[in-house]
């Protein structure tokens, strides 16, 4: 079993969305995918038509007393640990507990045989549980957006990623992706060059296509099922193809050449 991150600090860079439609090409692919929601806003819960959800649904008892995950929520052919805004209270909980931030990772060892592939939603903050999120990875994969916002975050994640090593030194990032790119402007253009000769290793762009992305996430339904052979799913099925590759997942992404 493998777990990936997406991890940033910054908000609005596509971290639910690349969880949620990643995560489903890669079970559509004929791997075994269990989605973890640790932010609180529950973006990815929500976009994949989940609601109703309780506290006791969500990692909060995992992450402040070291239980057992909860029984996932299935979820258009994916395995979802929700989210909901009571998780919130389990960042100041965190705090007074020894050995709180690997919790996740101590509950995931115990469901290695039931899943091929674990990806992990994690919060738009460098709190508790995006601490938790972090080190219950094997890597991270961390979208950039090519705007200033997303230059500017870089070095919050240098800080944070420094600080992360001294407890688990094996974490890596295993894929930058930038997000959010559009062509036509010569600050993506220039953000993107920039990005190309700072960061190792990056991904392809993925483009501006908000449209499809937001009316998807209306629909509470993946990319794949909301938009199958459009734009915005080739660009998926591309970016999923990169991801595994950097992760050396043993998975053949339909339609995307070895």
């Amino acid at each position: 079993m493998r777990t990936l991150t997406f991890f940033n600090h910054a908000g609005g860079v596509m971290k639910s969305s690349l969880t949620r439609d990643v995560g489903h090409t890669f079970s559509q692919a004929g791997l075994r995918v269990l989605l973890v929601d640790l932010d609180p806003q529950a973006n990815l819960t929500d976009w994949l038509g989940v609601s109703g959800v309780t506290r006791e649904q969500t990692v909060y008892d995992t992450a402040t007393r070291g239980e057992p995950l909860p029984s996932p929520t299935p979820a258009h052919g994916l395995d979802l640990i929700p989210s909901d805004v009571s998780l919130a209270l389990a960042e100041g909980q965190m705090m007074g507990v020894v050995g709180a931030h690997l919790h996740l990772r101590q509950a995931l060892q115990l469901v290695t045989s039931q899943y091929d592939v674990v990806l992990i939603d994690s919060p738009p903050s460098l709190g508790q549980l995006s601490i938790l999120g972090a080190l219950a990875a094997d890597h991270l994969v961390v979208p950039v957006p090519t705007r200033q916002k997303g230059m500017n975050a870089l070095a919050g994640l240098s800080e944070a990623m420094a600080t992360y090593r001294k407890l688990r030194p094996d974490l890596t990032v295993a894929l930058y992706v930038p997000t959010l790119y559009d062509a036509r402007r010569s600050h993506d253009r220039e953000a993107l060059a920039a990005l190309q000769g700072m960061l190792r290793p990056l991904s392809s762009p993925i483009p501006d296509r908000g449209a499809v992305w937001n009316d998807s996430a209306s629909a509470g339904q993946p990319v794949g099922v909301y938009a199958p052979g459009s734009p915005v799913h080739q660009d998926v099925l591309r970016v999923a193809a990169e991801i595994a590759r950097a992760a050396h997942l043993n998975v053949q992404i339909p339609g995307v050449k070895a």
